[in-house]
């Protein structure tokens, strides 16, 4: 596999920061970072082109950082909502997806890259979550987001999930208590 020498030109999460030199493989290089103006090939004129560069490179990223500081505290106090239609148990019929929680902000007045928006896994149960918000690479702002059941009813939380040997612990239990039952009753009939 051939490797390549590139210089990012932009913050990238899974490779590193802007003005770093990496190695990836080549057709990621050649076929996504390059021609998205991500990056440019590590060569010696390119380098010091980057070094000189550099300066100016770090008053904009201190700049970037300290506007992204700035709307982290004006967006501190802010909180969503979203109301969808639940099944039993709080399960939602569809979910609330990065890109819902995007349009929402958009319509507080926010307007934020649904990619900027950490969220593994889409949510699909009611309740209430914490979703960050990457506003820089060191600055990270945490939207509480509430998702609630259409028609405002209020749904059973889910019974905790049971490991299978205690789950089989409490069926005997409760086969144990009415036999038990069943004895007595049977003990007062011959009685009778």
């Amino acid at each position: 596999m051939a490797n390549t020498k590139i210089l990012l030109r932009e913050d990238i999460d899974t490779l590193g920061g802007r003005g770093e030199i990496v190695k990836v493989k080549a057709g990621y290089a050649r076929n996504y970072l390059l021609p998205h103006g991500f990056a440019t090939l590590a060569t010696k004129g390119n380098v010091r082109q980057i070094e000189l560069e550099r300066e100016a490179l770090l008053k904009r990223a201190a700049v970037e950082r300290s506007t992204a500081e700035a709307q982290a505290e004006q967006m501190g106090s802010i909180a969503l909502e979203f109301t969808r239609k639940a099944g039993d148990g709080g399960t939602l019929f569809g979910s609330v997806t990065s890109m819902d929680i995007a349009d929402a902000l958009k319509a507080k007045g926010y307007e934020f890259d649904r990619r900027k928006i950490v969220l593994k896994d889409a949510i699909k149960e009611t309740g209430e979550y914490k979703v960050n918000i990457k506003l820089h690479r060191d600055v990270v702002l945490s939207v509480p987001v509430t998702v609630a059941a259409e028609g405002g009813e209020e749904i059973e939380a889910k019974p905790a999930k049971k490991g299978k040997a205690k789950a089989a612990a409490e069926e005997t239990t409760d086969e144990t208590v009415e036999a038990e039952k069943t004895e007595e009753v049977s003990a007062e009939e011959s009685e009778s």
